[in-house]
């Protein structure tokens, strides 16, 4: 088996070849055929998260992730073998042969929040790709058929990133469902906004105004169907997410998550609006404090999403016919290339590992 790990915080991933693993218990073997490059993999690249306001920056080592690493959190794989424990009932519709999506965000299964189908949200968590080895391989072990979901013949490459960046805004959209008879202001036009856009049309909304820095990411913004797109940076930009939206923004979905855009974001919301806050590029929050009740403002979190919104998000697609994002294939031993590309912010859409 091939893979490459992170065997030291911001350092080139090292290849590894291993025996290929087993399935034991309730465990299934999967062929990889696909591997999305996440900018989550990134920070578990550079070890932390940037807490601004002259924070020490959160550790992933702290938060115990050990190394070395098998990154690789949206992946799909073809089932080679079940563990000797799984049972016809726990296979489902999956059979050796069949392609599946892996769902990554796996808790202990035993807390009351995991038993409510909230494992994404467990303290303990066991998450493929982030504390237990993940796509960036040949083979992988997935801890239960439950965990896979039959892709019924889409396309490996293209799906791949719903396990990740489609599950997390189609749970951040979730969020603000009631505010979809209004343009939503989206910050971040890349993978996961293009993302957001396609689901945001299959779920019913309006459309979005998106806002990002980079030119070349809002044109392909608006080929996917903007409504409008904003430069950030421009020195009237609040004036011009006021005019384009045409009426009070109720909802904000920041993808960024950095100091300016959860300002601009906040700014920009009227009274009642809800920011929510997908993004982990890093920092402190600037807001003043009184204007929070004074525009009784919500704000809130939103991490990834649970199985249940994955099987919902998957059904989604196929009933929908969801246009996938755009997505550069590139094989498994340019894994290191990928990392670069994304922290160049040389990426529009998705690059996708195909070992």
């Amino acid at each position: 088996m091939k893979s490459f790990k992170v065997t030291d915080f911001k350092a080139p991933l090292q290849e590894f070849d291993e025996a290929t693993p087993q399935p034991s218990g309730t465990q299934v073997l999967i062929k990889v055929k696909a591997a999305g490059v996440c900018h989550s993999d990134l920070h578990i690249w550079e070890g932390g998260y940037d807490l601004g306001h002259g924070r020490k920056p959160l550790s992933l080592k702290d938060r115990g992730i050990n190394l070395p690493l098998t990154m690789g959190h949206e992946t799909v794989g073809e089932v080679l073998a079940f563990g000797p424990d799984v049972k016809p009932t726990d296979q489902g519709d999956l059979k050796a042969g069949d392609v599946g999506l892996v769902y990554p965000w796996i808790g202990c299964g035993k807390c009351p929040t995991c038993l409510g189908g909230d494992e994404n949200m467990c303290l303990t968590p066991r998450s493929l790709g982030v504390y237990c080895d993940g796509g960036y391989s040949d083979h992988m072990l997935v801890p239960h058929p439950r965990y896979l979901l039959n892709l019924k013949g889409l396309d490996p490459a293209t799906t791949a990133p719903y396990a990740c960046s489609g599950v997390t805004t189609y749970s951040a959209l979730k969020k603000v469902e009631q505010h979809f008879d209004t343009p939503i202001v989206m910050f971040g036009a890349g993978g996961l906004g293009l993302m957001a856009l396609s689901l945001l049309k299959a779920m019913g909304g309006k459309g979005a105004i998106m806002v990002d820095i980079d030119a070349r990411k809002r044109e392909a913004a608006e080929k996917a169907g903007a409504l409008a797109t904003v430069d950030p940076k421009a020195p009237d930009a609040l004036e011009q997410l006021a005019r384009k939206a045409g009426g009070p923004i109720r909802a904000v979905i920041d993808l960024v998550g950095n100091a300016a855009t959860t300002q601009l974001g906040f700014d920009c919301l009227t009274k009642g609006g809800k920011l929510v806050i997908v993004g982990l590029f890093g920092g402190g929050a600037t807001w003043a404090l009184p204007l929070i009740p004074i525009k009784a403002v919500t704000i809130q979190g939103s991490y990834v999403g649970n199985l249940r919104e994955t099987q919902e998000l998957l059904e989604l697609v196929r009933t929908k016919k969801v246009p996938p994002i755009p997505v550069t294939p590139l094989p498994l031993a340019k894994a290191n290339d990928a990392l670069l590309q994304l922290q160049q912010g040389a990426v529009v859409g998705r690059t996708v590992l195909t070992p």
